[in-house]
């Protein structure tokens, strides 16, 4: 894979290009995406993005969002696409697994593939340009950086800075996580000067929900969380019924592994979904804990070093098995907390 920085003099070269990202995206992933979009649609490119799978309602609002089609449901528009691709972007995944019925045909293609992305562990054989840095907050942050050091500053305009706003802001926790460093803080200052009006994305992104995703929390907070104080971890595990139960859309359990990580001494937090096909489950850490170790030795998964997630395809009672016998294997990293 050779440096993303050899595609900068290439840029001004009109091509066929689609943007992708992983599947089931979160705001980074689709705002990276759509910054990316508009960028290069201003330098003239004719531009797609594509996503593997549907995406959570309360990221319609972004610019741009009503032409990305969903590859599960637009198939053949999609193939079509891709078949005339010059360039194929691979925003915010490492592995082509992750883009579900999309990873072979991705594979596949014979067009100029680019990686940006900040997960540990990347498939670098598959690219042939990239940048894989998992010391950036966001695939936004990432996005954004490529276009101030290609010398096109000038072309982040209030729909670029939108879309990699929401990305930054979200994957670093509301500029809370480790991963927020001091340039994280520069490029929303410049996004600022452009012109952009965050409380706005903060609305869209955080007060579109219905009242029946808090039913949902109140009832697996009260019902489906187990606290083990002497692993300093918690964990939700949800079935199937609940997510009927509630009418949980894509979107719904967004944030929701947060809460129990909020409870004073615990280190590790997991959700374990039961969606029907498999089994999902999310991670997340502090005090020095490797979920994204943990993930890939348990779970079939990986990530960052404090937020990951896994899948198996086992039942959700044998993955709520697998993951205590995974806390006990770890007691001696997890239980270094004292109450």
């Amino acid at each position: 894979m050779k440096p993303v920085i050899e595609i900068f003099p290439l840029l001004l070269q009109p091509k066929n290009v689609v943007i992708t990202f992983h599947q089931k995206p979160d705001a980074d992933a689709m705002g990276s995406a759509l910054g990316l979009y508009h960028f290069l649609k201003q330098i003239g490119h004719t531009v797609t993005v594509i996503s593997p799978t549907n995406w959570s309602g309360f990221l319609s609002w972004m610019p741009g969002c009503k032409k990305v089609l969903d590859y599960e449901m637009q198939t053949a528009k999609a193939n079509e696409v891709l078949t005339k691709a010059e360039w194929l972007f691979c925003l915010d995944f490492n592995t082509m697994d992750r883009t579900r019925k999309m990873g072979e045909i991705l594979t596949n293609l014979s067009c100029t593939k680019i990686l940006i992305d900040h997960h540990q562990q990347p498939q670098v054989e598959v690219f042939d340009y990239g940048i894989s840095d998992v010391t950036k907050s966001s695939t936004a942050e990432m996005v954004y950086d490529l276009i101030i050091a290609s010398g096109n500053g000038d072309k982040i305009n209030v729909n670029v800075a939108e879309c990699l706003y929401a990305g930054v802001m979200t994957d670093t926790g509301s500029f809370r996580f480790t991963s927020t460093t001091a340039s994280v803080h520069r490029m929303v200052a410049d996004l600022k000067e452009r012109g952009l009006v965050h409380s706005q994305i903060h609305e869209n992104l955080f007060d579109n929900f219905l009242e029946s995703r808090f039913r949902f929390f109140g009832q697996v907070l009260l019902n489906r969380m187990e606290v083990f104080y002497e692993y300093n971890t918690a964990l939700i595990a949800i079935p199937q019924t609940d997510l009927i139960k509630f009418n949980v859309k894509t979107g719904d359990t967004e944030g929701l592994v947060n809460f129990p990580l909020s409870i004073h001494g615990i280190k590790l937090a997991a959700i374990i979904i039961d969606r029907g096909d498999e089994r999902k489950s999310s991670f997340r850490s502090k005090n020095g804990f490797d979920v994204n170790t943990f993930a890939r030795k348990y779970f079939n998964g990986g990530g960052h070093f404090n937020a990951a997630g896994g899948k198996n395809a086992e039942p959700l009672v044998e993955v709520v098995q697998k993951f205590k016998a995974a806390i006990k294997e770890n007691k001696e990293q997890l239980s270094s907390y004292q109450f």
